[in-house]
């Protein structure tokens, strides 16, 4: 196993680790591994800790669906029923509606977020 987050000094080997075989298991953390790897050689990619923001989730995930990918690709969120990270999901498919909405020139105002669905997200 190897990991890369925020303060790993040794980024490049942590990388190589895992692109050569040495380590199966490569733990991201989002902010570290969302831009600047290739990883071909994941087939799988697991988020534990959503993000508000689902475009940091895909990217993220985007990691393993590279050019030179042979492999079919599984990913899995794992999310604790009733908690904050189930908020957060629903945060990011309403996030995922009001972009839908932009490119499609949608006008509806009931895709709007409102404070009712900002208590929701903060009551556990």
């Amino acid at each position: 196993m190897t990991k890369l987050t925020g303060s790993t000094q040794k980024r490049e080997e942590a990388i190589e680790k895992f692109t050569k075989g040495d380590a199966r298991i490569f733990l991201i953390s989002l902010k570290a591994g969302g831009v600047g790897l290739n990883l071909v050689e994941a087939d799988t990619v697991i988020h534990y800790d959503p993000w508000w923001n689902p475009a940091v989730e895909n990217q993220a995930t985007d990691r393993a669906y590279r050019i030179g990918q042979d492999k079919a690709v599984f990913v899995y969120k794992l999310i604790v029923e009733n908690s904050i990270e189930e908020q957060i999901i629903k945060l990011q498919e309403k996030k995922k509606s009001l972009q839908a909405g932009i490119y499609k020139g949608n006008k509806d105002k009931s895709d709007k977020f409102d404070g009712e669905e900002l208590v929701e997200l903060l009551r556990l």
